[in-house]
C-alpha cells in the first residue's frame, strides 16, 4: 500500500518526509496539481476533506495521509485557527499572513502573547478513516527571528525554549512540534493498516 500525502504545501511535505521512515509521495506526482476546497469548520474536518478527495481519485491501493494545521492566539479570540494559511486573504503568502498576525498582536500593545499550534492528521484507506491531533504551546513574538521552517515559525517560541521555530534545529522541531506529536500517534495506525494489506 503506497503512502500519499494530500498536500501541495512544500514545507509540510519536507517535514513529513523527515519524520516518516516510509517513502511518502505528494499527490501532485500522481494526479497533477489542483486545489481542494477546505470548507470544514475544524482542523479534523479539513484534514478529512483533503484525504478523502485524494483517496477517491486514487483508489484502494493507496493510503492517504493529510494534515490540517494552524496557529491560534487566545488574545485574538482564537484567530487565525483554521484560516492560518489564508489569514491575510485567499492566495496570501506565508510572509503576508505572518505580518498580518504581527500587526494584530501589536494592536493589543503587546510584544508577546500565548499561542498554540494544532495539527490534525487524517488517514484514509480501504480499511476506514482515522484522525489524530497534536498540539504545541508557546508564545508569539512581534519580531520575527530565524529563517528555518515556514508559516508562523519565525515568531513562535515553544514553551520551555528561548528560540523561535525559525531558529531551532529541524530535528528538535520535529520532536516537539504539533505535527511531530500527531505523526507519532498516526504512525502505529499507518503501520497497522499497511500490515493488513
Amino acid at each position: 500500500m503506497k503512502l500519499v500525502l494530500a498536500t501541495g504545501n512544500k514545507g509540510k511535505l519536507r517535514e513529513f518526509k523527515q519524520m516518516c521512515e516510509d517513502e511518502v509521495v505528494p499527490f501532485s506526482e500522481l494526479l497533477g496539481e489542483f486545489d481542494i476546497v477546505e470548507d470544514g469548520d475544524t482542523f479534523a474536518a479539513n484534514a478529512l476533506i483533503k484525504a478523502r478527495t485524494i483517496y477517491e481519485k486514487l483508489g484502494s491501493d493507496y493510503l492517504v495521509i493529510s494534515d490540517d494545521s494552524g496557529i491560534s492566539l487566545p488574545i485574538l479570540g482564537g484567530e487565525p485557527s483554521i484560516y492560518s494559511a489564508r489569514y491575510a486573504g485567499v492566495g496570501a503568502t506565508d510572509k503576508e499572513n505572518l505580518y498580518k498576525l504581527i500587526e494584530e498582536v501589536k494592536k493589543k500593545s503587546l510584544t508577546s502573547t500565548p499561542a498554540y499550534y494544532t495539527a490534525a492528521i487524517a488517514i484514509v484507506s480501504k480499511y476506514g478513516e482515522y484522525v489524530v491531533h497534536g498540539w504545541m504551546h508557546g508564545d508569539v513574538l512581534v519580531e520575527p527571528r530565524g529563517v528555518k521552517g515556514f508559516g508562523y515559525d519565525p515568531v513562535f517560541v515553544p514553551s520551555g525554549y528561548t528560540q523561535t521555530l525559525g531558529e531551532l534545529d529541524d530535528d528538535l522541531k520535529s520532536e516537539i512540534s504539533h505535527r511531530g506529536k500527531a505523526l507519532g500517534l498516526a504512525k502505529p495506525i499507518i503501520n497497522m493498516l499497511k500490515n493488513k494489506s
